[in-house]
């Protein structure tokens, strides 16, 4: 069986997916970004080579000379380091008709070029299907009448935003938005919550409407947590099936400590 590509990036994901596909017997081979990607990957993969960001054509080399047919993309980029890309040619021909670099667009430009260089991009989801949210209530605690009117503002809106490829992070205090995710990142965006709402505000996290699950997958783990207990937070709601719960036992053992709620809402909600 071929070894399968892994882009990764900041984060546990892509270190958590290294070693579920090892345990299914798969070889991984990895591209990793200096500054981004945890060290710790090296272990769990039979390749890695360290790239900067920008170097597309030396992502797509690694994963050619591993003998890759089919790659993820794994973890995030912190937004502020796009404005400190050195683009090497490949990633210049990718982004050339790009109007911005917003996360879906930038994305997609990634895919495509990967593509062209014979590397078909796929979803890392199968590979992890303990990582993938429920739907209804996932912790111990469930959601409050008043906690779950918040909940539903807050789905409305983050789809709103999400359709124009801002953020996929909104918390709501009573009925009011008090924070939006935009270029800071979900942990930035609950702190400035708490400052604002003081306590028992109710975060959402959704995928974009035009999302690609092959990329970008929405997740939370045991650090939004802290965030979210620093901030006073009092619910995280997420978009089963399209949303990873990262150390998903360590995640749930520190809301039940804090007293959060923690749910998964379907595509109806």
């Amino acid at each position: 069986m071929q070894p399968i590509g892994l882009v990764a990036g900041s984060g546990r994901f892509p270190l958590l997916f290294a070693q579920a596909v090892a345990r299914s017997g798969r070889q991984v081979v990895a591209a990793a970004h200096e500054g981004e990607t945890d060290p710790e990957l090296e272990r769990h993969v039979s390749a890695l080579r360290w790239v900067k960001l920008g170097q597309l054509g030396a992502i797509a080399r690694a994963l050619r000379d591993g003998g890759c047919g089919e790659v993820v993309l794994c973890g995030g980029i912190r937004k502020l380091r796009l404005f400190d890309l050195r683009l090497d040619w490949m990633a210049v021909k990718a982004f050339s008709k790009l109007r911005s670099l917003g996360d879906d667009a930038a994305l997609r430009a990634v895919a495509a070029a990967l593509e062209q260089e014979g590397l078909r991009v796929v979803s890392p989801l199968p590979y992890v299907p303990d990582l993938i949210a429920p739907a209804g209530p996932v912790g111990s605690r469930k959601l409050s009448a008043e906690q779950r009117a918040d909940a539903e503002v807050g789905i409305g809106v983050a789809r709103a935003l999400g359709a124009c490829d801002v953020g996929q992070t909104v918390v709501v205090r009573r009925g009011v938005v008090v924070a939006v995710e935009a270029i800071e990142g979900t942990d930035a965006c609950i702190a400035r919550a708490g400052s604002l709402a003081r306590e028992g505000a109710v975060v959402v996290k959704t995928s974009k409407p035009q999302q690609d699950l092959r990329f970008d997958v929405p997740a939370v783990g045991p650090q939004t947590l802290t965030a979210m207990e620093a901030a006073r937070c009092s619910a995280l709601v997420v978009e089963a099936g399209k949303t990873l719960l990262l150390d998903r036992e360590e995640l749930l053992a520190a809301a039940d400590r804090a007293g959060i709620a923690v749910e998964g809402f379907g595509p109806g909600a």
